[in-house]
């Protein structure tokens, strides 16, 4: 081995592993700095509680006229099936046979 051959090789061997040190020692850094922004985040949220957002409000839209009669229709049509479904059917057969009867008395006079 020639001078100029062992040097250049004794360069290129010390600037690999000053390289690779560099890199390791550069990587090593940009992992511990992850590592304490993620612990500062656990420990501030630990000790400074984030506030909770407020609940998101409704909007109020007016209706046009199309829905307010759809609303109108279907108020009245409750109301309807309510009356239907609450109403005693034996007692309105019930007064309906007396008025009939009463009727068929009046007419027999």
């Amino acid at each position: 081995m020639g001078l100029t051959t062992g040097f250049l090789g004794g360069f290129t061997l010390t600037s690999a592993i000053l390289y690779l040190s560099i890199s390791m020692h550069t990587q090593n850094r940009v992992t511990q700095a992850a590592l304490l922004r993620q612990q500062r985040g656990v420990l501030t949220a630990f000790v400074e509680p984030k506030q909770p957002q407020p609940e998101p409000t409704s909007r109020v839209v007016d209706a046009g006229l199309a829905e307010m009669a759809k609303d109108r229709w279907n108020r009245e049509l409750e109301q309807v099936v309510q009356k239907v479904y609450n109403t005693d059917w034996r007692r309105v057969r019930e007064n309906a046979e007396d008025r009939l009867g009463a009727l068929v008395e009046n007419v027999r006079k």
